[in-house]
């Protein structure tokens, strides 16, 4: 990942309303995954694995990864967000890096570019096993800042 930058958050509240985004999300309740730290611009998240998490041959199925590669990148970009903003996926690339398994997935996001329409954001997922730390997949992902208006 790149050298880390210093944001300054748009929303005085943004605290409550990384955490409200984050526990409010249904798909990533059901996936078991938990906000581990954030600051304005950066997130990290951590999913315990299940087997349920597997695809047929044992290793954690690509759209797992995903998801959480995602998710954790629309927080990183949700913490710069002015009041009544929110943050939508309007585009993601991921690179599955090599099969992972372990004991837990680990996901570290951050942002690159903070915009005032699109925020565009960098995530790399680890697959932990004991005191083994392995990089398995990277995303690029690009957040389209919308307004809260459920009108527009």
């Amino acid at each position: 990942m790149s050298e880390e930058q210093v944001f300054t958050p748009r929303n005085p509240e943004y605290e409550i309303e990384t955490r409200r985004v984050f526990d409010q999300a249904p798909f990533i309740r059901l996936l078991g995954a938990e906000l581990c730290t954030f600051r304005p611009g950066h997130c990290e998240t951590r999913l315990v694995l299940r087997e349920d998490h597997q695809q047929q041959d044992g290793f954690v199925h690509a759209g797992v990864q995903a998801t959480l590669a995602d998710h954790t990148a629309g927080i990183a970009g949700a913490t710069l967000v002015g009041e009544g903003e929110r943050v939508l996926t309007a585009e993601f690339k991921i690179n599955l890096l090599r099969a992972a398994s372990g004991e837990y997935l680990e996901c570290i996001a951050q942002v690159l570019r903070p915009g005032r329409r699109l925020i565009v954001t960098e995530s790399e997922v680890f697959a932990v096993e004991g005191s083994k730390r392995s990089l398995v997949a990277k995303a690029t992902v690009t957040l389209a800042v919308v307004s809260d208006n459920k009108e527009s």
